[in-house]
């Protein structure tokens, strides 16, 4: 629930720290704004605050052109409140109302839709058609903004089912078309274009504090060749999707990521930039993280030393699952040499696909025959659907299934869901390194200590993992 006085000075003081916590709601404009709008502040009678830009939008209120509530970082109201709320809003993220029904998005949450739309209501303030809706119009916002997309494409990567009816709701949304609020981005500068018409640029907002180096420093080892490179400050890979080739480049630039996507197909763009979000957990609230586990003493020195850690996420979840369980009992080093391994003999440069792998002659690579045939068994789970990589099930249940497979024990199966589900709350209790730096005697007595850590363990393995005090 949003405390109304602390909203109050939040947006008095447009305090940044609030960015895309709530959203101002001013009833004599008829406009809903961010808490760090330039525009002078309105009458306290006038305003209502709202917990995310749908529940405004469904009070009838139209974005701000000015502070642009489609550049917030996104809203976190739900992050640690309904695990369901969270995997509701990553399976909408992924087009599970494009073309379904909230009826069968509550049907794989294993929930009964008025649940769900109560569910919903309680955290966000909107049910999940509007959730969809908003996301659709903001993202289109973005591209009108930020690209030189034709609008025909720019409503098809939307998730719009036509032109009309994509200039239909910009219109009732904005109070301008399409082309009005492109010439008015051009005019003030909100642009990244490139020179080449299938190169996107795009940037994507974070809360800060964001430690990129100590992201980019985790990655750079596990880079799998051919496929991924780390630089000093950026991330580049290489990726395939529906049988065409793309790539995409992340740079630091402020308060946001700069992704740069090189894709023929926009109709992919909204998907693209959801993995990218998920791979550098833009979606992080590092008030809220650094709050809950700074009084800790063996964390809080940690985090005033490197505030700000994000834990990595996975562009492809089925190639991180099986980086993971290449990784068992060796050395992060040879780990990555046994992936560019897998990627050059048995993926012709490109990562093998479940189908590919589960027949393969895996021990070619320099694998044990018992960890090739995990492999194979973990692939053949995956091409049949058995593997549910959507989060849909819930952390528990998919790590249930994956230790139900030959060869994957709690550690990777804690791993996986951290990386793959980005499950906040992940957390790989019997690993060494968790035990040397904690200081537990145990994986028992390291559980039950980090059981005051929750929902953010998997934050607190990044901090004893990476930074030493």
């Amino acid at each position: 629930m949003l405390d109304p006085a602390v909203c109050h000075k939040a947006r008095l003081a447009r305090d940044p720290r609030f960015d895309g916590r709530f959203f101002t709601g001013v009833l004599t404009t008829g406009i809903y704004c961010r808490p760090v709008c330039p525009a002078p502040p309105a009458k306290d009678k006038n305003v209502r605050f709202y917990p995310s830009a749908a529940a405004a939008a469904e009070a009838g209120l139209r974005p701000c052109l000015r502070c642009r509530p489609e550049t917030s970082p996104g809203t976190p109201a739900w992050n640690g409140a309904s695990t369901t709320v969270t995997r509701a809003l990553r399976l909408i993220a992924e087009g599970a109302l494009d073309h379904g029904s909230v009826e069968a998005l509550a049907g794989r949450l294993g929930i009964g839709s008025r649940h769900l739309r109560r569910l919903f209501l309680e955290h966000l303030g909107a049910a999940p058609v509007s959730i969809a809706q908003i996301q659709r119009i903001q993202f289109a916002k973005r591209l009108i903004d930020a690209t030189t997309l034709p609008f025909t494409e720019v409503a098809l990567a939307s998730g719009f089912g036509s032109v009309r009816r994509f200039q239909s709701v910009v219109e009732g949304t904005y109070g301008r078309t399409p082309t009005e609020l492109r010439q008015l981005a051009r005019r003030n500068g909100e642009t990244n274009l490139s020179g080449d018409v299938r190169e996107y640029v795009l940037d994507l907002p974070f809360r800060p504090p964001f430690d990129w180096q100590a992201l980019l420093d985790f990655l750079r080892p596990r880079a799998i060749p051919f496929i991924e490179t780390v630089g000093p400050s950026s991330y580049q890979r290489r990726f395939q999707l529906d049988g065409q080739a793309g790539w995409i480049e992340a740079t630091p630039a402020g308060t946001a990521l700069r992704l740069t996507i090189g894709y023929p197909n926009a109709r992919h763009l909204f998907g693209i930039v959801e993995r990218a979000r998920r791979l550098f957990d833009l979606a992080a609230d590092p008030a809220a993280i650094g709050q809950h586990l700074g009084s800790d003493p063996a964390l809080g020195p940690r985090i005033q030393q490197r505030p700000g850690l994000r834990v990595p996420g996975a562009w492809d979840p089925f190639e991180t699952s099986v980086r993971a369980i290449l990784g068992q009992q060796v050395s992060v080093k040879g780990a990555t040499t046994l992936s560019g391994r897998l990627v050059e003999r048995l993926g012709g440069g490109v990562f093998p696909s479940p189908e590919a792998l589960a027949e393969a002659d895996i021990a070619s690579i320099g694998l044990p025959a018992r960890r090739a045939e995990a492999i194979r068994e973990f692939a053949r789970a995956a091409a049949a659907g058995v593997i549910d990589f959507s989060g849909a099930a819930g952390p528990a249940q998919f790590r249930e299934v994956l230790t139900s497979l030959p060869g994957i024990g709690p550690w990777t199966a804690h791993y996986i869901s951290m990386r793959v589900l980005n499950d906040p709350d992940a957390f790989p209790s019997s690993d060494l390194g968790l035990l040397k730096s904690s200081g537990a005697a145990s994986p028992a007595q390291l559980e039950a200590a980090s059981g005051a850590w929750r929902p953010w363990r998997a934050y607190a393995a990044l901090y004893l993992w990476q930074v030493t005090i």
